[in-house]
């Protein structure tokens, strides 16, 4: 079972950065490695996905170009770099880890483990 272990998250002002990390308790080449966030009052949505090999990535629409999903391979850790902060990014944030099979997936059900999650809060 793969453990999954968030930090990085804070408060921060609208339009600020933070890059959020998702440690791994073990090598994870045989994962897609995802990003979520659930806002207050809001069902859990997706924001990014990385597979390992390439590596290839793949974001949600509205946030392509601000959020950048990265990994460090001989830290089993992947990264979210979040720009030009907005008071709706404000959420908790969740990294989840899929077997890798067939294309890279968004609906969170097929994610096999979880992180705890980090809140991340954006003033206005």
């Amino acid at each position: 079972q793969v453990h999954l272990v968030e930090s990085g998250g804070g408060l921060v002002q609208a339009g600020g950065s933070l890059m959020l990390s998702c440690a791994a308790s073990e090598r994870i080449f045989s994962y897609d490695m995802g990003w979520f966030r659930q806002a207050p009052g809001k069902e859990r949505e997706f924001v990014a996905v990385i597979r390992w090999s390439g590596p290839t990535t793949y974001y949600a629409d509205s946030l392509r170009g601000r959020f950048t999903i990265s990994r460090n391979n001989a830290e089993n850790t992947v990264y979210l770099q979040m720009t030009s902060l907005k008071p709706e990014d404000t959420a908790v944030y969740y990294c989840a880890a899929r077997f890798i099979e067939g294309t890279l997936q968004t609906r969170e059900y097929v994610y096999n483990y979880w992180g705890q999650g980090t809140q991340v809060t954006v003033s206005s």
